[in-house]
């Protein structure tokens, strides 16, 4: 793995921290390929169940793409999933949370948004600033965003490339949590809850969350039924286990199979 981004692994949570602090953690073409090469990696991992991605550094979570990189080369890069190797990353069912140490712009904020959980820093600030130096937010901030918030407050993010601190976002609705304390360890304690879960039921809902989201309400509730991640949830060890724990009135024991 690239000292740009470093992987380090805490029984079943991988924590992908992007190690640019003197770029505020912009990514250049490399740190684009370390991202996607560590979000692969943890998809591909069984024993892996539950991510966090944050910044290095108290100042930024991510600045977006490196535009000193763009204006020296011409090019703006990103990998064949998307921006950090999430934004376009179809069929990742585990789930992952944004730990927001600082600023997150342009592709930091679509990468944010591309997680599950976002948990802030209190002096985490966002913005989708793309229409102020000439682009637009291709990394996902145009469709995702909306979604989130509703088509106004987006547009009035969207259109102005505005600042939004943390307080505004959780009042809008994009983030979870506030951290009062260290960001990285109340993203921590999310993990902890998600991981209490049966990881095979987290994953066929996040699978049912995200197809429903463009499907009409009838359809997804009959579909539901025969996604991927649902039938593998039905046909494992831990669809027998949970039932079992609870009549023992035990703690049960997840296999993730």
């Amino acid at each position: 793995m690239s000292d740009l981004v470093t992987v380090t692994r805490e029984g079943a949570l991988t924590i992908i921290t992007i190690n640019r602090p003197e770029a505020s953690n912009a990514l250049n073409n490399d740190a684009q390929v370390a991202m996607n090469a560590a979000f692969d990696a943890f998809a591909a991992d069984d024993d892996q169940w539950v991510a966090i991605v944050t910044g290095a550094g108290p100042k930024a979570f991510c600045a977006g793409h490196d535009l000193k990189q763009q204006a020296a080369s011409g090019e703006l890069v990103s990998p064949p999933n998307g921006f950090g190797g999430l934004t376009e990353r179809k069929g990742l069912n585990k789930p992952v949370i944004a730990a927001v140490n600082g600023v997150a712009m342009g592709g930091g904020l679509e990468l944010a948004l591309a997680c599950d959980i976002v948990v802030a820093a209190a002096h985490a600030a966002f913005a989708l600033p793309e229409v102020r130096v000439g682009l637009a937010a291709l990394g996902g901030g145009i469709q995702i965003l909306p979604q989130v918030i509703g088509a106004k407050h987006a547009m009035g993010m969207l259109l102005t490339g505005r600042r939004v601190s943390a307080q505004e976002g959780h009042a809008l609705g994009f983030v979870n949590e506030i951290a009062e304390g260290d960001v990285l360890d109340v993203a921590r304690k999310w993990a902890v809850e998600i991981l209490a879960a049966s990881p095979l039921s987290v994953r066929a809902t996040k699978e049912a969350v995200r197809l429903g989201l463009s499907t009409p309400y009838d359809q997804a509730i009959a579909d539901q039924w025969n996604y991927p991640a649902m039938k593998a949830m039905f046909a494992s060890e831990d669809y027998v286990e949970g039932p079992k724990a609870f009549s023992a009135k035990r703690v049960p024991e997840w296999k993730g199979r």
